[in-house]
């Protein structure tokens, strides 16, 4: 496969000389940043500024969380017909566009909780095009041999500018207050489109789209990950995964905070630690797949995570266990990142070309859909029979992800895949990649991992 990238440089393997990777990467970083001054912002000014109820909060965030539930399939199904490069533009202007709304009518005295609800959906609609568009980007940009090493950039990447975007969304709401303060959003929008606009890759459509309906190519998405075990175990573990975990971060902040007594400077240095820990796994991630091999690499990732809860089970108020959470955290993430770049980058090499969207969309709409059922099972049980008691089965469900690879042939990964021979499925019988190179299995899923504690409540 010859890449818009590999033909800027190719006599050098290094992805910072990739000009079209640097650009994706700046882009992406800055509208992850933004995000997260939303994120941190839009509750606070539902809050504090238009005196939100506990319900109305809840519904601000089931309206944000819904949109990829919904839209996720449909957008990975008009990113492998169109340009992706453009499907990603859109997203970014369509969102900076409706958060620019909300500084306007705040100023004019007319902002409601009704447009911000309409602006929390409309960002989230906007923000599945986006994203559907640039993960399946990815491989188009660089070699497939450098996907490993352009999500391990990617992920601590992220992990960096989440937590940095949180500090600036705190920042700006104490120097602009919380309308203002979403410019910061705003502009890293604009600068994401821009950064995706200078992107030089060939795009070129598919033939096989015309005249086609996209329910049809939706169909073919499903069944191209179903008929391939890699793709149907790495998306099973990602989706049990997700479910676990955003259980557990539905009372995770209120079991630290009301249970544990944990101040908020403390709690922020936590999340902190965290993010570190996200940033390391990321950046680890190649190494200890080379060594170890990709599938007992995210056997041991799944089993770690589990243990990793034990010590906030066990916690009582105290300092040392502040410490000791943030490490568990720590590790945690850590964990995360590294099996989520490597199954990442499994599935992209895995999948022909006139595919990724699709089969990203796939993993995508089942994990967004989980988390909205797990955050409804999380306080019907956290009423039922307590936060901790609840916390423990969320722990119990983290092994259900291990079991699910342990029980599949891809635990046994001592080497990344190779790429499919054929570039992109036909029209009329869209057949999953049968295995090249060597008889190994490929390997599994452990987290899409923007999972980040500050965020999943909330990757």
């Amino acid at each position: 496969m010859t890449s818009a990238s590999t033909q800027d440089q190719p006599d050098t393997p290094s992805l910072w000389r990739h000009r079209n990777f640097r650009r994706y990467l700046t882009g992406q970083a800055a509208s992850v940043t933004g995000s997260s001054i939303s994120t941190m912002v839009i509750p606070v000014l539902a809050v504090l500024e238009l005196d939100a109820t506990t319900a109305e909060v809840a519904w601000l965030t089931f309206l944000g969380q819904l949109p990829p539930a919904l839209l996720a399939l449909h957008a990975g199904a008009l990113a492998d017909r169109h340009s992706k490069r453009k499907q990603m533009i859109t997203g970014d202007l369509v969102s900076a566009a409706a958060l620019a709304s909300v500084p306007v009518t705040a100023a004019l005295d007319r902002l409601s909780l009704t447009q911000l609800m309409l602006v929390a959906a409309v960002q989230g609609a906007a923000g599945v095009l986006h994203d559907a568009a640039a993960i399946s980007l990815l491989p188009s940009l660089v070699d497939r041999s450098l996907l490993q090493q352009s999500n391990s950039r990617i992920g601590s990447l992220f992990a960096v500018a989440a937590t940095a975007g949180s500090n600036l969304g705190a920042a700006l709401t104490a120097l602009l207050g919380p309308a203002r303060a979403l410019l910061g959003d705003v502009l890293s929008y604009l600068i994401s489109a821009w950064c995706t606009a200078r992107i030089q890759a060939p795009e070129s459509p598919r033939p096989a789209a015309e005249g086609r309906s996209l329910h049809t190519e939706i169909g073919e998405g499903l069944r191209y990950v179903n008929g391939d075990h890699r793709l149907r175990t790495l998306t099973l573990v990602n989706a049990t995964t997700s479910f676990a975990l955003a259980l557990l971060n539905t009372l995770w902040a209120l079991y630290l905070l009301r249970s544990l007594a944990m101040g908020a400077t403390a709690f922020g240095v936590v999340l902190g630690i965290g993010a570190l820990g996200a940033a390391a796994g990321a950046l680890a991630a190649p190494s200890l797949a080379v060594r170890y091999g990709p599938g007992p690499m995210m056997l041991a990732a799944l089993a770690i995570t589990p243990i990793t809860q034990i010590p906030l089970l066990l916690a009582s108020p105290g300092l040392i266990w502040q410490f000791t959470i943030g490490g568990a955290l720590f590790l945690q993430l850590a964990c995360a990142a590294a099996a989520g770049t490597t199954q990442r980058t499994i599935r992209q090499v895995v999948t022909a070309d006139g595919m990724q969207a699709r089969m990203q969309a796939v993993s995508t709409w089942l994990t967004s859909g989980a988390r909205p059922v797990a955050a409804l099972l999380a306080g019907g049980l956290g009423t039922w029979i307590g936060v901790r008691p609840t916390l423990v089965a969320g722990t119990c469900l983290l092994l259900v992800p291990l079991v699910v690879l342990y029980r599949s042939p891809l635990r046994s990964l001592l080497a990344m895949p190779s790429s499919p021979a054929v570039a992109s499925p036909s029209a009329e019988a869209v057949t999953p990649p049968t295995p090249s190179g060597p008889t190994v299995p490929h390997p599994a899923d452990a987290v899409d991992v923007r999972h980040d504690r500050s965020s999943e409540g909330g990757p």
